[in-house]
């Protein structure tokens, strides 16, 4: 698998060191990544601020330094704005994903992410299923004649679970409608890693991992001078191997079944170790060391 550094990281939007896409590619290059995923918006990749002569230089960038753009994540909830009907919020998604697989196409890509849909409680969920399925049908639609791929990453409320993320896939019913499936979701949630990730290799086109910790929460009550267990954890990331996700049962789950594709990593929540640029910096190197460590790269 080859590994790759998702831009995110170092976007700084959870107070993290923010480097510009023209310094984080050659960065990404140093840490020792072959690839790159892109974030689809400000401060990144954002279609308002890119024009052909600053994504040829990009690119341009990015062979210089040997680096392949793996993907371009798109951020969508396709039931969003549902409470103002009169306003398209669907048709403006559709529109930034085409505009986000027309810079993709410009940057030698052929993959661009976008999530689901958030349950919405006031909303028939067939209605809310249905609406997600036809925007992303579309955007795929639309995708095609770029020659790129639509990837749905099991993020979302939507279709979250992997059983109901195979139902939305058919239903969507698109040849170049693909899952960016990771562990993250599954393993929260208790699905069974490894033949998850097997049954699920087959429609796969890209992974991305982190690693996290499991904070149980608790509130005192003075009434009776214990704790009351809240049913949630806090979720924290760690660097790789130091947290409860896992992702060793999870690739190799997605190898036998076939995957043998790109492995993004990610920091994009709150970190162990605060935001600067050394913490960050230890994180990559320690996801591709976590990586060999395990035959998964050279």
């Amino acid at each position: 698998m080859d590994p790759v550094l998702f831009s995110v990281s170092y976007a700084g939007l959870w107070g993290q060191k923010m480097l510009p896409l023209e310094e984080f590619i050659p960065h990404a290059a140093a840490l020792g990544y072959r690839g790159v995923e892109l974030m689809g918006k400000r401060p990144h990749l954002s279609p308002l601020d890119w024009d052909v002569e600053r994504v040829a230089s990009l690119r341009e960038l990015c062979n210089c330094h040997t680096l392949a753009v793996a993907c371009v994540a798109g951020y969508t909830n396709f039931t969003g704005g549902a409470e103002a009907a009169e306003v398209p919020f669907c048709d403006m998604q559709v529109q930034y994903i085409e505009s986000l697989c027309r810079l993709s196409q410009r940057l030698g890509c052929g993959l661009v992410r976008v999530f689901t849909s958030y349950e919405r409680s006031h909303a028939p969920l067939a209605a809310q299923w249905e609406r997600t399925a036809l925007a992303i049908r579309e955007c795929c639609e639309r995708a095609a004649a770029f020659d790129v791929s639509i990837g749905i990453q099991n993020h979302h409320d939507l279709a979250v679970d992997s059983k109901a993320l195979l139902e939305m896939l058919r239903d969507i019913d698109r040849p170049n409608c693909k899952l960016m499936f990771d562990p993250w979701s599954p393993c929260l949630r208790g699905e069974e890693l490894f033949e998850t990730a097997q049954a699920l290799a087959p429609h796969t086109a890209y992974t991305t991992l982190a690693d996290y910790v499991r904070l149980p929460r608790y509130r005192y009550r003075p009434d009776l001078i214990n704790y009351h267990q809240e049913p949630e954890d806090l979720v924290r990331a760690v660097p790789m191997g130091e947290g409860e996700i896992d992702s060793a049962t999870f690739l190799r789950g997605l190898r036998a079944g076939g995957y043998d594709g790109y492995a993004a990593y990610e920091m994009c929540s709150p970190l162990r170790g605060g935001g600067s640029q050394e913490n960050l910096d230890h994180c990559a190197r320690t996801f591709i060391e976590w990586m060999k460590c395990r035959g998964l790269v050279e």
